[in-house]
């Protein structure tokens, strides 16, 4: 709970200041870059249920309130998700919608579509979602550390 909380605390003190670190322009482009190949990499990833690659992208804190309502604390717990099949999709479309820069942190904003593969709950269903990712520079090293889907009702 401790990482998620300050995980928060920091995004909210660099929303109400405004930090962003005195990136200029096309740092913050390179940056936008960096930051839609690695979501890139994460959905195709999670799409293949390739823990190796996911090993190089989730912080070993990733912590995830999930669309089941439930949080999952550290990247083991979501590992053992995958694992056990409830993270298991026959296609993942994601769409960037904003991002946002608050020195070495990165906040993602947009909607998602999973479609869970057999065996997993709600096979063969199209699901969306809205979603919110925040990375992290760490030791040199942009980490996704914190990340919240939500499944949108359908009316």
């Amino acid at each position: 709970m401790k990482p998620l909380l300050l995980v928060i605390a920091t995004v909210i003190t660099f929303a109400l200041t405004g930090a962003v670190h005195g990136q200029n322009s096309k740092q913050q482009t390179n940056l936008e870059q960096t930051i839609r190949k690695l979501e890139k990499e994460e959905t195709d990833a999670v799409l293949h249920s390739d823990i190796l690659a996911l090993e190089k992208l989730w912080a070993e804190d990733f912590t995830v309130n999930n669309p089941q309502s439930q949080i999952s604390r550290g990247r083991k717990e979501v590992f053992d998700r995958v694992r056990a099949g409830l993270i298991n999709y026959a296609a993942f479309v994601r769409q960037i919608e904003e991002i946002k820069f608050y020195g070495d942190t990165v906040i993602v904003m947009g909607s998602e579509i999973v479609t869970p593969a057999a065996g997993a709950p709600k096979a063969g269903q199209a699901i969306h979602r809205r979603f919110t990712n925040i990375w992290m520079k760490r030791k040199g090293k942009l980490w996704l550390t914190a990340r919240h889907a939500n499944v949108i009702c359908e009316n």
